[in-house]
C-alpha cells in the first residue's frame, strides 16, 4: 500500500514537472492565435476523417467572407490506431512542415474507436491508452509548429452503448493531450446531449428548431447536425480571432512593418507629424518641441512654464483651544510649451471669447461647488442672452418653482373662468333651454 502510494506522488510530481510550455503559454495572457496574419487573412487547415468532411461545409458557410479561408479540401487523416498509421502520420508531419496555414482544426478519431475491441483487460487497456497518447502527442506538436493555433474536436456521443463508452475513454485521453500540448479541445460530446444527458437524434438547430441532428446510424451527422457542430468551433475560433485582432493596437505588439500593414492612418499621421517637426526645426532653428509649441498657437507666445514652489499659512485648532500655524508648500510643475498652447484659449479679433455663466451651489460639509456653462450661441446678437438660472428649465427642474399658467392652458385652475369674447361667440349653437319642445326631449 505504502509503496503505490509513493508511486502516485512520483506520478504527481512528474506531471507537475512536465507541463510544456504550450499549455503554460495559455494562461500568460495574449492572443492563442497569431495577431498578424500574411494578407490579414486567416487560412484554416481542416484534419481528419469523415466526420471532419461533413464539418468542413458547415464551417465554409460559418466563415463566409469574415477574413478567414478555409481550405476547400480536408487533410484526409483516417485514424491514429490503424496498421499504417505511423507512415500516415510521417506524411503528416513533412506536409504541414511548409504549410502556410495560421488555424488547424482536427476531428479524427470515429474509425479508431474499433482499436479498443481486442483490448479487455487493464492491463492492455493501459497499453492503449499509452499508444494513443504518444500518437495524439505526435499529431498535436506537428500542427503546433510555426506558431499554428490547434483546434482539436472531441467524438460525440453515439447511439450504442459500447461506441458512447469507448467515445467518452477517448475524449479523455484527447483532454488531457490537449491541455499538456496548448491545444484548444471543444467538446462535441456534450453539446449533443439530451435533456437526460443520453443520446437523441433529435435537438435544436442553430435556429433553436427541433431537427434532424443526427444519421440513423448513430455516429454520423445530418446536415443540419454539422452545422450545429460548424457553430461550436465558429465560437470558439470568433473569440480567439476577436482576442488577437484585439492585441493589434497594443504598442509594440508587432514590429514595423506589421504595424505599418494593420494601422496605416497611424503610420501615415506620425509620419506627417515628424516632417512637420523638422521643417518647424530647421526654420526656428530650436528644438523640435520648441517650434511646436510656438506652432501651436499661431503667435508664437507660448513658452514653457518654470517649476514655482509657494507657501501658505493655514491655521488649525490645537490641543486646548489654541491655534497652531501649519506652512503648507504648494507646488507648481513645469509646464512644456506644447501643453500651454493646447490648453491656451484661442480667440478671433472679430468674436470676443465667451466664457460662460458661473453656476455656484452649497453642499453639506460648507463646501461650494462652482461649474461654468457657456450655452449656445444665438444667431441674433442684438437679442440679450438669458442666463442659464432664469430658464425654464432651471427654475422648475432645479429650483422647483411653478411658472405663472396662460389662460387657457391646462394647468390654468383660476376660478371664475374667463369668458369668451364676442368674436368666440359668433357661430355658436344656442344653448339650451329646459321644457322647450324644439330642442329636443327634456326627458
Amino acid at each position: 500500500m505504502l509503496r503505490a502510494l509513493l508511486t502516485l506522488a512520483l506520478s504527481a510530481l512528474l506531471m507537475v514537472r512536465v507541463v510544456p510550455a504550450g499549455a503554460q503559454e495559455q494562461g500568460l495572457g495574449g492572443s492563442f492565435i497569431t495577431p498578424f496574419p500574411e494578407n490579414d487573412v486567416y487560412q484554416v487547415e481542416l484534419v481528419g476523417d469523415w466526420l471532419a468532411e461533413g464539418l468542413l461545409g458547415g464551417l465554409v458557410q460559418a466563415f463566409s467572407g469574415q477574413g478567414v479561408s478555409i481550405a476547400p479540401k480536408r487533410y484526409d487523416l483516417p485514424g491514429l490506431m490503424r496498421s499504417n498509421s505511423t507512415t500516415e502520420l510521417g506524411a503528416l508531419e513533412q506536409a504541414f512542415t511548409s504549410d502556410p496555414s495560421h488555424i488547424a482544426i482536427v476531428m479524427v478519431g470515429a474509425q479508431d474507436r474499433y482499436s479498443l475491441n481486442r483490448r479487455r483487460s487493464a492491463e492492455n487497456i493501459d497499453e492503449w491508452r499509452n499508444e494513443y497518447a504518444a500518437r495524439i502527442d505526435r499529431v498535436m506538436r506537428a500542427l503546433r509548429k510555426g506558431n499554428r493555433a490547434v483546434y482539436w474536436i472531441g467524438l460525440p456521443n453515439m447511439r450504442r452503448w459500447q461506441d458512447n463508452e469507448r467515445a467518452q475513454r477517448m475524449n479523455d485521453v484527447i483532454r488531457e493531450r490537449a491541455y499538456l500540448n496548448g491545444v484548444r479541445y471543444i467538446d462535441a460530446y456534450a453539446s449533443f446531449i439530451d435533456e437526460n444527458g443520453g443520446y437523441s437524434d433529435w435537438g435544436p438547430d442553430i435556429t433553436g428548431k427541433s431537427r434532424r441532428l443526427r444519421d440513423p446510424d448513430g455516429v454520423h451527422f445530418s446536415e443540419a447536425g454539422y452545422l450545429k457542430l460548424a457553430h461550436f468551433v465558429e465560437r470558439e475560433l470568433k473569440r480567439d480571432i476577436a482576442q488577437a485582432r484585439t492585441e493589434r493596437s497594443i504598442p509594440l505588439a508587432g514590429d514595423a512593418a506589421e504595424q505599418s500593414r494593420v494601422n496605416p492612418e497611424k503610420v501615415r499621421l506620425r509620419a506627417e507629424e515628424a516632417a512637420r517637426e523638422r521643417a518647424a526645426k530647421n526654420a526656428k532653428g530650436g528644438s523640435g518641441s520648441a517650434a511646436m509649441a510656438n506652432a501651436g498657437n499661431g503667435d508664437g507666445s507660448a513658452r514653457d512654464q518654470r517649476l514655482e514652489t509657494g507657501k501658505v499659512d493655514i491655521r488649525i485648532p490645537g490641543p486646548e483651544g489654541t491655534e497652531q500655524v501649519v506652512t503648507v508648500d504648494i507646488v507648481r510643475p513645469a509646464i512644456p510649451a506644447s501643453i500651454v498652447a493646447l490648453v491656451t484659449r484661442k480667440q478671433s479679433n472679430d468674436k470676443a471669447a465667451s466664457m460662460g455663466d458661473v453656476l455656484v451651489d452649497q453642499i453639506p460639509g460648507g463646501l461650494t461647488v462652482m461649474s461654468s456653462i457657456t450655452p449656445a450661441r444665438n444667431s441674433d446678437p442684438t437679442r440679450r442672452r438669458m442666463s442659464p438660472t432664469q430658464s425654464a428649465y432651471f427654475r422648475v427642474l432645479e429650483k422647483g418653482e411653478r411658472l405663472p399658467p396662460k389662460p387657457g392652458r391646462a394647468d390654468d385652475f383660476t376660478w371664475p373662468r374667463v369668458q369668451p369674447t364676442a368674436s368666440a361667440q359668433v357661430g355658436e349653437p344656442p344653448a339650451m333651454v329646459p321644457g322647450d319642445g324644439s330642442t329636443g326631449s327634456n326627458r
